[in-house]
């Protein structure tokens, strides 16, 4: 039987932590929304939208256009705006279509059979799980049992007819916007049949959830640790980058680039993480069109460099080293930077300062040294 695919991947998930986008974010080194995909074309998928933000399409082309005939959507303000964006790109309406949220990586052909047999004579299937918690209900100041007998945990894929799915949605006048696509079936009339679900298809949501898929996917991660070590001489100048934030100064740290020590050091603990050598291996200082580059740059090509590798950075460290200037004004600016540039959640950031009590040419304002360690989670 001939179905297509739409992958609804066009939310912010804002609940699973910071960084990526969860469904471009990694489970044993694949980004989430590609299981589903590789999934549904094993299954014999005639054609694949896929419905990403408009705002992720050129992130969304860069992990999954290598998948020959995707189709990319533009996703919309609600899951019924993306979904009907994926039926008007599909441009055909005799056959079957499976709406599938991306977040749910661990589809399989078992799955996709089920609700293509539990398509006979209906206008829709969908894969759900019986409630077996007891279910309590909020009344007033008070709390009740609610009877879970009939109740079930609706899943994706739900496999629908595109003419009465398109029929339906024309017809949707609910100002509440719906929370699955069976709900627009069944609000017009269709008929839906229940196919048993699969606890594997877990969704996930929170930060949480990505730790057990990882165990669920039987990956072996192992984490490695790398450090670095940087220093510029000081000289005059109007301000001293340090972290991607300018100090303001009569003096300047000099060097080929902006000489920000702070970023430099945490850049060569990420390549030394992940055996990637040295800044200056990717960043001559030979080479002119470094000449007073802003160093933010090569931070962020070590944070590509761990991802393309299907890892996930843990977090970083930074010791700033220096008499002046005064580094605790200015260390949440830092911090906030810091996640900004590298795409972490604020918490796996620190900056600390120290001084060397006069010793050194540190001690004696000649220069400031900076020293990082990184912590990256990589496939074995």
């Amino acid at each position: 039987m001939d179905f297509a695919a739409i992958i609804v991947a066009a939310g912010s998930g804002s609940r699973a932590g910071g960084g990526l986008s969860k469904q471009w974010r990694t489970v044993a080194g694949k980004p989430v929304a590609r299981w589903s995909i590789e999934a549904f074309y094993a299954a014999g998928a005639k054609t694949i939208v896929a419905v990403v933000p408009p705002q992720e399409v050129d992130t969304a082309k860069a992990l999954l256009g290598d998948m020959k005939g995707l189709i990319f959507a533009e996703g919309g303000a609600t899951r019924a705006q993306s979904v009907m964006s994926g039926l008007r790109a599909l441009a055909w309406d005799d056959e079957i279509v499976m709406i599938h949220d991306a977040a749910r990586p661990f589809l399989g052909m078992g799955h996709i059979r089920s609700l293509l047999e539990g398509m006979e004579g209906a206008d829709g299937a969908i894969l759900a799980l019986p409630v077996a918690d007891t279910i309590k209900r909020e009344a007033g100041d008070t709390i009740v049992t609610a009877s879970r007998d009939g109740l079930w945990r609706a899943q994706t894929p739900q496999a629908f007819r595109i003419s009465a799915l398109n029929v339906a949605y024309a017809a949707w006048s609910d100002a509440e916007a719906p929370t699955d696509d069976a709900g627009v079936i069944e609000a017009s009339g269709g008929k839906v049949r229940l196919v048993p679900g699969d606890p594997m298809l877990m969704k996930l949501t929170y930060p949480e959830d990505f730790l057990m898929a990882e165990r669920l996917a039987g990956s072996a991660r192992i984490t490695r640790t790398g450090q670095g070590v940087d220093a510029h001489r000081l000289g005059p100048g109007d301000g001293v980058w340090l972290c991607g934030i300018k100090i303001p100064s009569d003096k300047a740290l000099i060097g080929h680039s902006d000489a920000d020590a702070g970023l430099h050091a945490i850049t060569d603990a990420i390549l030394g993480a992940i055996g990637q050598g040295d800044i200056g291996d990717h960043f001559p200082p030979t080479d002119p069109q470094w000449k007073g580059a802003p160093s933010h740059l090569f931070l962020k090509h070590a944070g590509d460099l761990v991802r393309s590798a299907g890892g996930a950075l843990i977090n970083v460290d930074v010791t700033l080293i220096c008499e002046r200037p005064k580094i605790k004004p200015h260390r949440e600016a830092m911090r906030s930077k810091l996640a900004e540039i590298l795409d972490l959640p604020i918490d796996r950031i620190s900056v600390k300062a120290t001084t060397t009590e006069g010793m050194g040419y540190t001690g004696r304002e000649e220069g400031i040294l900076a020293q990082a360690i990184a912590s990256v989670e990589t496939p074995a």
